[in-house]
């Protein structure tokens, strides 16, 4: 007989969801135990629904543009981006230049403030609490700045097809330089705490890993990708914007780690020195920034008049702080939408779960979960009933159904 205890036990079932205190959105996981540790792991998204996508569907796209803001409260303007590129190519805008540095400086201040919130929860959830109330309170300086910029703090309301719907006053750039500063001068305070603790050293290395072949293999996107050595960034890959006049470089971890494990502490140093990397595109931009106009279209009226006349089909990206967000629009002569489809970024990671979890512990569970910044809001957009009745639809069905839904609003 083996001496092993763990080999003694008797495998069983811990679930964990759709709500739970670990939990920040409804998920429900399933995991086969052989005492503390995870033999399987499996789960469940699609507890949250808001029609987003069938809203906008009957919306015209300036309405949507209002929508997308409230697809992540986190990323709104990430999404904002994506759809209002994907109906500039419909329609054949020409964004003024201007506006693409605005819309940048916008996007790369959204990227501090979301990567500083995700620090917290990673620091909550490994019971670091008063590292979580540092970095929240240190996100409060880029929340101030997008408050100043565009006048709110969540849900900017900044994008427009065609352009951004202010400019930024001579009176916002020193605001914006002292922004910039504070978080220069925070780098080494912040990569200190997190990276040389020995706690989160202890807890995070080697936990979570998800090896290259698994991240290239299940199509991972943003800092969860980088973090296990793919050498990819829609801003780099694919420019956009003003990303295209900037000097950027994906940031990997053996950059600043000198090797890569693609671990949850690799996923934190990404997002750490990306904080670092959105300050220098930021100051990037304020030295290049051209003087002109920010709105292709300032007229609302003439503008709504286009989306009718608009024929065509288009797929708008944007590296989002959790990834690649895509959004694909099609335009049939109507003020509506025929189309509307949003691939969160979050839709991309959460299958490397499974490759992160299994052979981990469940003390675990936590930290790995957090470590891909998952948003579940993003990824669960609309639930389809069929006569009153809730199943399991094949990919067939699902096409079936989307095709006559499509027929019916084109008639």
């Amino acid at each position: 007989m083996s001496d092993d205890p763990q080999k003694k036990m008797t495998p069983y079932t811990v679930p964990i969801g759709p709500t739970h205190p670990a939990l920040k959105e409804p998920v429900m996981f399933t995991f086969q135990m052989n005492g503390e540790q995870i033999l399987k792991a499996d789960f469940a998204p699609g507890q949250t629904h808001r029609g987003i996508e069938w809203m906008g569907m009957r919306r015209n796209p300036v309405q949507i543009v209002h929508l997308t803001d409230r697809i992540c409260g986190i990323c709104g303007v990430s999404h904002s981006l994506a759809f209002a590129r994907a109906m500039e190519q419909i329609m054949e805008i020409e964004v003024p230049e201007r506006a693409d540095y605005v819309r940048t400086i916008i996007a790369e201040f959204e990227r501090i403030q979301s990567h500083l919130l995700w620090a917290g929860v990673a620091a909550h959830e490994l019971g670091f609490d008063t590292l979580l109330h540092l970095t929240w309170r240190v996100r409060e300086q880029a929340m101030d700045t997008i408050e100043l910029l565009t006048g709110n703090r969540v849900n900017y309301g900044i994008i427009q097809v065609g352009g951004v719907r202010r400019d930024f006053t001579p009176d916002q750039f020193p605001a914006i330089e002292e922004t910039l500063q504070y978080y220069s001068d925070l780098k080494s305070k912040l990569l200190k705490i997190f990276l040389e603790d020995k706690t989160i050293q202890m807890r995070c290395r080697d936990c979570g890993v998800l090896s290259y072949d698994d991240a290239l293999k299940l199509c991972t996107v943003g800092p969860t990708a980088r973090a296990s050595g793919l050498n990819m960034d829609v801003r780099v890959d694919y420019p956009f914007a003003a990303y295209g006049d900037l000097a950027i470089e994906p940031i990997l971890p053996d950059a600043y780690m000198g090797e890569t494990r693609g671990d949850v502490f690799d996923r934190i140093v990404v997002r750490l020195l990306e904080v670092d990397q959105s300050v220098d595109i930021i100051r990037q931009c304020l030295d290049r920034m051209p003087a002109g106009e920010v709105i292709a279209e300032p007229k609302l009226a003439k503008l709504l008049n286009q989306f009718k006349k608009a024929h065509g089909e288009a797929l708008g990206r944007h590296e989002a702080p959790r990834g690649e967000v895509l959004h694909y629009v099609r335009m049939d002569g109507k003020e509506h939408p025929t189309s509307w489809k949003v691939k969160a970024s979050s839709y991309s990671n959460l299958m490397s779960w499974i490759p992160m979890l299994e052979g981990e512990q469940i003390a675990d569970i936590p930290i790995i979960v957090a470590s891909i910044d998952p948003c579940l809001s993003c990824t669960d957009r609309v639930a389809v009933v069929r006569s009153g009745e809730r199943g399991i639809m094949t990919k067939e069905e699902l096409h079936r159904l989307s095709v006559e839904k499509t027929r019916r609003l084109s008639a």
